[in-house]
């Protein structure tokens, strides 16, 4: 219990709200409203530290009950709306950063929230707090009188009658006159004062724009996400409250100046003053020793967190049936968020959109999700849109280079990036890349910034296209070459050429069948005499295994391809793209048995 050698009355010092409260609590799991047209029960494992959306309390029973009868397709922000009732130490403004630091053990150290609150309504002006203030000494008269002289001072400050009568104009007052002085050639102090004074007329547009915007938008301090007001602050207990514990000098008495709230720990929310640990006790009174001024209050705070404070899992877990899987990770495609939904998802997919959209504006502004797997020959992804606005064009940055890209015909993998990194970190300066499978040219072009020259080939003609446009739009049309034919076609038109000679790299990133176009290297030196000074390029290529040694099976197939027995292949594993399917890469140099082989002997 608190004693009076703690609490001196010249200090202030007043905790005056009553020593017992008892909020309602409604953690009962069976009479949880549904978020949704689909009840979802709460865990009955034992909650964790922190906020969490199985704790606190609904705003609006009814309102949430009416839940129930709507379209199972909207997602009713209003229903993950929770209010925690806390205590916190309302304490001076000047003075709550330094017990922020001395308390922090004891705050309320959640994620996102602030230990510091405001205090709706009591900010003063440090400048104009003595003068409504006072000196804060003397009885109550004397203090009334303070406050009434410091008043009538501020009056005459802000109506331009103090300059001769010891007080000063105020700075906004000061520059107002300054303003009007001027001579025959302009202001005397602001020579610019017009152009400076006048808003732009295209920034005053955008304002008004801005605010017609957010008309209606229910918008909570700064962050739109919490809220935190004092509850039953002048409300006193029955008996008399701590007027009662600790004397008549510890009434509550009215507040000087701007205040914040340090929120306490929620292990204290239902405690009263005698329940605080030493630990807060003592550095209160070591302040309160410090100054003759310094004033405390211990109040009772609701804290409404609004659902644009909780993370996309945490919506999601509450939205989905319990036990589901909760779908975390996607794929960013410039401003699309591509999804891979389960079976089990489906029915949740726009909810699971719509969540996905909020918790990740403004970098995604749609939201598809794939119906079907990669069965074209062009390797075009049939997609859905579920969420967002519907176009599928969007502009991707990988490696410093923008690519271009419509999701609807050509594809994409950003999780090849790193992949194509580690590709570039083997080119020189002296290199000849031939991309078979090039696409929009995610490799070609990143290429074409190291190497000497680079040929790219793609069958589909929409990623020709965006290829050409990417090339010119990174200023690399001058070092590629572009193609619009089939792969195999492609490798044997290339090595017929001359620029057979030049080429020392191949890269065939198709990997569900770049092996079977391996055939097209036979016999592309056939017509060459073999004693030439012909150089051998180093291929690399990609495929997908499910077998129990996918690097066996991979290296299987590439000799058969090549009908090559001794092929000395690098094998890496690259990802793992399905349970037990691994996308791997082989590199290895064309050996001069199939360069030089003739092809009749194949027959």
């Amino acid at each position: 219990m608190l004693t009076k050698p703690f609490l001196k009355p010249h200090h202030h010092y007043h905790l005056p709200l009553p020593l017992k409260f008892n909020f309602p609590h409604t953690n009962n799991n069976n009479n949880r409203p549904s978020l949704l047209s689909f009840p979802t029960p709460f865990s009955t494992t034992p909650l964790s530290y922190g906020p969490s959306l199985h704790k606190g309390t609904i705003p609006s029973q009814s309102h949430s009950q009416s839940l129930l009868n709507q379209n199972d397709a909207v997602l009713h922000e209003e229903a993950f709306t929770r209010i925690f009732h806390l205590a916190a130490l309302r304490v001076p403004s000047a003075d709550c950063s330094a017990l922020e630091n001395r308390l922090r053990g004891h705050l309320l150290n959640w994620p996102r929230i602030r230990n510091i609150a405001r205090v709706p309504g009591d900010d003063v002006d440090p400048d104009l707090a003595p003068l409504i203030n006072g000196n804060g000494d003397g009885d109550e008269e004397e203090v009334v009188k303070e406050e009434e002289r410091g008043l009538v001072s501020l009056r005459r400050r802000i109506h331009g009658k103090a300059e001769g009568d010891g007080d000063v104009l105020s700075p906004v007052l000061y520059r107002d006159k300054l303003a009007k002085t001027f001579n025959s050639r302009g202001f005397v102090k602001f020579r610019n004062l017009a152009k400076i004074s006048r808003p732009n007329r295209n920034n005053r547009k955008k304002k008004n724009e801005k605010e017609k915007v957010i008309e209606g938008v229910k918008r909570v301090q700064k962050n739109e996400f919490a809220a935190v007001e004092v509850v039953d602050e002048d409300e006193e207990e029955e008996g008399g409250g701590l007027r009662n514990l600790l004397g008549e000098e510890f009434a509550k008495k009215k507040w000087k100046g701007s205040t914040r709230l340090l929120l306490l720990d929620e292990r204290y929310a239902d405690r009263g003053v005698e329940d605080l640990p030493e630990a807060i006790k003592a550095v209160l009174k070591e302040y309160a020793e410090k100054s003759t001024t310094l004033t405390f209050e211990l109040v009772r705070c609701k804290l409404t967190l609004f659902y644009n404070y909780w993370q996309m899992t945490e919506i999601l877990e509450a939205l989905l049936p319990e036990g589901m899987i909760v779908p975390s990770a996607f794929e960013i495609v410039g401003h699309i968020a591509h999804l891979n939904l389960r079976d089990e998802h489906l029915p949740y997919k726009r909810l699971i959109a719509k969540v996905v959209l909020d918790k990740n504006r403004p970098r995604i502004q749609t939201v598809v999700n794939k119906i079907d797997s990669i069965q074209n020959e062009y390797r075009t992804m049939q997609l859905e849109v579920l969420a967002g606005n519907h176009s599928l064009e969007t502009t991707v940055v990988e490696n410093g280079i923008r690519f271009q890209v419509d999701l609807a015909t050509v594809y994409w993998n950003s999780r090849l990036g790193t992949e194509r990194q580690r590709l570039l970190s083997c080119f020189t300066q002296s290199d000849v890349v031939c991309d078979v499978f090039s696409g929009v040219g995610p490799l070609a072009i990143s290429a074409a910034r190291i190497v000497k020259r680079v040929f790219a080939n793609d069958l589909n003609p929409y990623a020709v296209e965006y290829l050409e446009r990417n090339s010119v739009l990174n200023k690399l049309e001058r070092k590629i070459k572009v193609f619009n034919m089939d792969g195999r076609r492609f490798i044997k038109a290339m090595f017929v050429s001359d620029k057979a000679q030049s080429i020392t790299q191949v890269v065939m990133n198709l990997p569900g069948e770049a092996a079977d176009f391996l055939d097209a290297f036979r016999g592309i030196y056939k017509d060459r005499p073999k004693d030439g000074d012909f150089p051998l390029p180093m291929i690399h290529v990609y495929g997908f295994s499910k077998a129990q040694d996918p690097e066996f099976d991979f290296h299987e197939r590439i000799r058969i391809a090549l009908v090559e027995v001794a092929v000395n292949v690098n094998m890496r594993r690259v990802r793992l793209v399905a349970p037990g399917k691994w996308m791997l890469c082989a590199s290895f140099i064309l050996p001069k048995s199939v360069a030089f082989a003739n092809i009749a002997d194949d027959t």
